[in-house]
């Protein structure tokens, strides 16, 4: 059916999201959904939903779910915008703000997704390196570009650059929106949602699949002065006014102002990781700093792909991410505490039998 595709179509490399195998007694820790479920806040809100009133569309303002996220972080809802899960909020962003001729920068190990938006939409971009701890520089950053994408904490790295490191990165670029994506941010890094009201040049996007276990439900959000956010609606107005249904308006609303669930539920995530982490370097494996749900490691005498495929006839899947500079490594979601110990038992079978 090739013939009948568009000159652009050929040209594209879409994005391979993680995995979704239909396994047996599967230990999924490769696409880093949360191990426990939403706010139960926000279901009972759904289920209540599920009504006569779904013959009508939801608001194309979204202004309850605005209002309540510019709420946590002092915003008011005109420094909001909402969309079909961080993705889509991403697209708009990319279209919105970075088609000035010159490149758009981020790193070279980060969300793959970026490189996929600059093919769709036509954009140069360039990929800045990490340095050889895998750690974002940010002096690398200046000189002209387009604007500048940071995951923060990095995917999939995990590691994070602190709030004095984005201030730096921001005065680098005044003339050009400096987007901080902040999918994973709830896990133990520092919002850039603070500095908003100082920096008419940041858009910080964030996402309810992470920390609200809400990834199937696809909402994701963006903090901006109010002159980014008119531009991503108007992007939005042009090719979808009703990105968010009934039920994740209501569902998502509820979700964000249940803080004691949040807490909880990120506090145990925490807890794993540190376990986790500790367990996998008694293993002898490399484990960077992660500010994530999920750690980023690789062994000095093993081959990351061959634990991957190992891992997998025990029902286990992990991450691996091939290229030059992830090849060596491995990205493991952050389960529950009975899975990381699956994980860790099978890891040591396998280091054991290698040996």
């Amino acid at each position: 059916m090739s013939r009948f595709w568009s000159p652009l179509v050929h040209t594209l490399t879409p994005y391979v999201p993680g995995e979704q195998p239909r396994l047996a007694d599967l230990v999924k820790l490769n696409t880093n959904e949360s191990p426990y479920g939403p706010s139960p806040r926000a279901l009972a809100a759904m289920h209540a939903a599920v009504d006569d009133s779904l013959r009508l569309y939801p608001d194309p303002q979204a202004l309850d779910l605005r209002t309540a996220l510019g709420k946590r972080v002092g915003l008011s809802a005109e420094c909001v915008f909402v969309g079909n899960g961080s993705d889509e909020v991403l697209a708009h962003a990319f279209q919105a703000f970075f088609a000035h001729g010159a490149p758009v920068l981020f790193a070279d190990v980060t969300y793959s997704f970026y490189t996929v938006y600059c093919g769709l939409y036509g954009l140069p971009y360039r990929q800045v390196p990490l340095d050889g701890a895998m750690r974002v520089v940010v002096e690398d950053y200046a000189g002209p570009c387009s604007g500048v994408v940071l995951a923060n904490p990095n995917a999939p790295t995990g590691i994070a650059l602190g709030l004095d490191d984005i201030r730096r990165l921001l005065a680098l670029q005044p003339d050009r929106v400096v987007l901080v994506d902040e999918a994973y941010v709830d896990f133990g890094a520092q919002s850039a949602a603070s500095l908003v009201a100082e920096y008419p040049n940041l858009l910080v996007v964030q996402t309810f699949s992470k920390s609200r276990a809400l990834a199937g439900l696809r909402v994701g959000f963006a903090f901006g002065q109010p002159e980014l956010i008119e531009a991503l609606t108007r992007v939005k107005d042009s090719f979808n006014s009703y990105p968010l249904d009934r039920l994740a308006l209501v569902g998502a609303t509820a979700a964000a102002e249940d803080e004691e669930w949040l807490t909880l539920s990120v506090g145990r995530v925490i807890h794993s990781r540190a376990t986790l982490t500790e367990g996998l370097e008694s293993l002898g494996f490399e484990v960077l700093p992660s500010a994530a749900n999920f750690v980023y490691m690789r062994h000095p005498d093993r081959d990351a792909a061959d634990i991957a495929a190992r891992l997998r006839e025990q029902a286990i899947i992990v991450r691996h991410l091939k290229g030059e500079r992830t090849a060596a490594w491995l990205r493991v979601t952050i389960g529950t505490d009975a899975q990381c110990q699956t994980l860790l038992a099978a890891l040591r079978d396998i280091l054991h039998r290698n040996t």
